[in-house]
């Protein structure tokens, strides 16, 4: 939806005096209605981006006085959303100004729930989410799933509980122990973020478990949203740029790879040659080709401009590789892909095959690194592609690795008190930030993997402060997590 014009007329007469359908249930706010809003709606008109001064996230922000008659309880005929959601004539609904209308039995499921006095059922902790005005309140870190720094190096990215964390980078490669701004919107769970090439947007992909995906581009230097994009029924993942920056890929709980538009949001691209969840992208360096990694244990290649699955680029054979693949990189001077996961070792391959495929070979593969324990979560190269550094989680431990890319030989390990679920290098190459279950951000040294900075991305509060957010909206279990998502890491498992 986009600016509502929510004007004064009223709508026919027959809607005006509809009343509930003899013998059905009460129409539910929060099971059906919010439902209908978040994927059609809530793209524009929402806390962190909302248009026409109406916010259709949730029923406190549709009955504002801002709002106006925008629900009319126990009359639907004077009810402007169901105004903008009709046909006027021959003329189609004006919302959803840039999608396609709702269907008849929508339409309905809104005219009944406001015939029947629009009541709220909405659960007491889902009311009072976190907004840009009021930021989540924490009591304890929260894990951390993703971490990248500005192409200039000047900021670093940190994920949060419903928000994005960004610090200030000084010459010297030290984080500011205060966040220099805060990025927070919808999507409770922030699975990928990834900045632009240019810098200036920052791509966010996540969502809420079990309802909706949505991916986020905001305006770094602003500090705003531009863009929300709902799509599936789950969190997504993987979110990459293009190398123009002007397409915006990621992974989808419904097993497809998506590209989008990053001004509009418009759906460019829509494989669904993959088995199972798909958890991270990456274009080819032309932008040619796009190639995204799963559950399904397989790297695909996609050609973007036809849509077309081209190639699995890891081997197909039964057990060849042991478990889903959770992270790909692409070499910054060359079309090699380095990917990594279940099985703990990450694993260097060419993109484009040279001969043809043999069922039982693994020609692409160039070398595999020497293993991790258990799970690689995360996994990059250097930006001079002659490092690789990766993240692991096993037995409530993690590592954070560096490799030479050449020969695949370890440089330096390091192990942690918590799992490791993201790890970047700064543009420099000086820098290697990781994160992960324990909610610390910890920096080494690149060459040696020497500790030179620890911080909790997160503003604490003491213990036994008195605050107005709900238990539901904290990251407060022992170890970080958040109750709703206690077992939330597990959904990139294989």
């Amino acid at each position: 939806m986009r600016a509502l014009g929510l004007g004064g007329a009223c709508l026919a007469s027959s809607l005006a005096l509809a009343t509930p359908d003899d013998g059905a249930p009460p129409v539910s706010f929060q099971r059906e209605i919010a439902p209908i809003l978040r994927a059609r709606c809530q793209g524009c008109h929402q806390p962190a981006l909302a248009e026409g001064d109406v916010i259709l996230s949730s029923y406190a922000g549709m009955t504002t006085e801002e709002a106006g008659n925008l629900v009319v309880p126990g009359d639907p005929g004077a009810s402007s959303l169901l105004e903008v959601l009709l046909p006027l004539g021959d003329f189609p609904p004006s919302m959803p100004e840039d999608g396609e209308p709702l269907s008849a039995a929508e339409v309905d499921l809104v005219r009944r729930w406001i015939a029947e006095g629009a009541p709220d059922d909405t659960p007491a902790s889902l009311g009072r989410r976190p907004t840009p005005e009021r930021p989540p309140a924490y009591r304890a870190p929260g894990l951390i799933t993703s971490l990248d720094f500005s192409p200039d190096g000047t900021l670093l990215a940190v994920t949060g509980y419903h928000e994005v964390l960004l610090f200030a980078v000084d010459e010297e490669g030290s984080v500011a122990g205060e966040p220099d701004g805060r990025l927070v919107g919808l999507s409770e769970r922030i699975e990928s973020v990834a900045f632009s090439p240019d810098g200036t947007k920052l791509a966010v992909a996540g969502g809420s478990p079990g309802r909706l995906g949505e991916l986020q581009v905001w305006d770094v230097a602003e500090r705003l949203l531009e863009l929300s994009v709902p799509v599936t029924f789950d969190t997504i993942y993987g979110a990459s740029w293009s190398h123009d920056g002007t397409r915006i890929a990621f992974g989808c709980g419904d097993n497809t790879v998506r590209v989008v538009d990053a001004a509009s949001g418009e759906e460019l691209l829509y494989q669904g040659a993959h088995g199972d969840w798909v958890l991270d992208t990456v274009f080819s360096s032309d932008s040619t080709h796009l190639v995204s990694v799963g559950r399904d244990r397989s790297m695909k290649l996609i050609k973007v401009a036809t849509q077309q699955f081209i190639d699995n680029i890891t081997s197909i054979t039964p057990g060849a590789l042991k478990g889903g693949l959770m992270a790909v990189d692409r070499h910054p001077e060359r079309d090699e892909l380095l990917t990594a996961g279940a099985d703990g070792t990450p694993r260097i391959y060419r993109m484009y095959r040279e001969k043809k495929r043999v069922i039982g070979d693994d020609f692409n593969l160039i070398r595999a690194l020497e293993p991790m324990k258990g799970r690689v979560f995360s996994a990059c190269f250097s930006p001079d592609g002659q490092r690789v550094l990766a993240g692991s989680s096993h037995a409530r431990a993690g590592t954070v690795r560096a490799y030479s890319a050449a020969d695949g030989s370890t440089i330096w390990s390091r192990e942690l008190p918590g799992a490791v679920y993201a790890v970047a290098v700064s543009p420099d190459g000086s820098r290697v930030a990781a994160g992960g279950f324990d909610g610390h951000v910890r920096l080494f040294g690149a060459e040696d993997g020497g500790t030179v900075g620890e911080f909790v991305p997160v503003p604490l509060e003491a213990a036994g402060t008195d605050s107005t957010a709900e238990p539901g909206e904290r990251r407060v279990a022992e170890g970080g997590v958040e109750p709703a998502q206690a077992s939330g890491r597990g959904k990139g498992d294989a």
